[in-house]
């Protein structure tokens, strides 16, 4: 596996702690003066079976988003196809392509600008591997994520015909599979890698970062907060029980991590 550079972004501190007060979610994150937390977009590239296997693709050229927004967000100038030309990939070495779920910062480095205008597949190869029900939600702008859910994100897959649509459970490839981790949305998926005997999870929103450990310290963007909650406790228990690495593609200190349990503090995790 490698991991790779999505870019970067600054969200609401106070967004992404829902009902944690600022006193004690600030304690263990940076916070800049319009109260806003940094935050990676780590993706994962994995060869498996003859295939290159991309999971998850960040925020996408800075050309997606308006003067205000690149302002609002304060995004790194890096994003995904830089990083894999770096380590010497082009667009049409991806064969598949795994988004968790759609909202931009998870997406948005999907699609591309097409030279007149327009948008294209990043991966023109590769398919696309969503949730059906997430890209039902996505495409009719469910609740109240329609700022989230980026037409240029979506558009572009469907009318290339690049789509593979989940329904639950399935591998993938050898040693990726995907299932799904209701609580950031309705239909998110986390991604499951093994090889040699050594297993890795991926949980996407339903734990961003190692300072969101904490049953309850759930975002204000999850529409299924007590879901949310549910399944980050099973995953943490199971993760202790299997010995699990957690693949955390949002904590800017980094991406792999181990789970133990504490006896007064619960859950704690350390770099793997």
């Amino acid at each position: 596996m490698r991991i790779l550079d999505g870019g970067s972004l600054w969200l609401d501190g106070g967004a992404m702690f829902g009902i944690i007060p600022k006193p004690v979610w600030s304690r263990t994150v940076e916070v800049d003066e319009s109260n806003r937390i940094p935050l990676a977009t780590t993706c994962f590239l994995v060869e498996t079976g003859g295939r290159r296997v991309l999971i998850e693709s960040g925020c996408g050229h800075l050309s997606k988003y308006s003067e205000k927004e690149q302002g609002f967000f304060s995004f790194g100038g890096h994003w995904l196809l830089a990083s894999l030309q770096a380590i010497g990939l082009d667009r049409g070495d991806i064969d598949i392509v795994i988004l968790t779920h759609l909202h931009f910062d998870h997406a948005g480095g999907g699609t591309m600008p097409d030279g007149g205008g327009g948008w294209e597949p990043t991966f023109p190869r590769a398919r696309y591997v969503v949730q059906r029900g997430e890209w039902e939600d996505a495409v009719s702008g469910h609740a109240v994520m329609t700022g989230t859910y980026r037409r240029e994100n979506l558009e572009p897959l469907d009318r290339a015909g690049v789509l593979a649509l989940a329904d639950g459970p399935a591998e993938i490839a050898p040693g990726v599979s995907v299932r799904v981790l209701p609580g950031h949305t309705r239909h998110q998926q986390g991604v499951w890698l093994e090889s040699g005997g050594r297993r890795a999870a991926l949980p996407a929103d339903l734990m961003p970062t190692s300072a969101h450990v904490g049953f309850r310290y759930n975002m204000a963007y999850d529409l299924l907060p007590f879901e949310n909650m549910v399944n980050k406790e099973s995953l943490l228990r199971r993760a202790v029980e299997e010995d699990l690495t957690l693949l955390l593609g949002q904590d800017p200190t980094g991406a792999v991590w181990r789970v133990e349990k504490h006896a007064v503090r619960g859950y704690v995790l350390g770099p793997a």
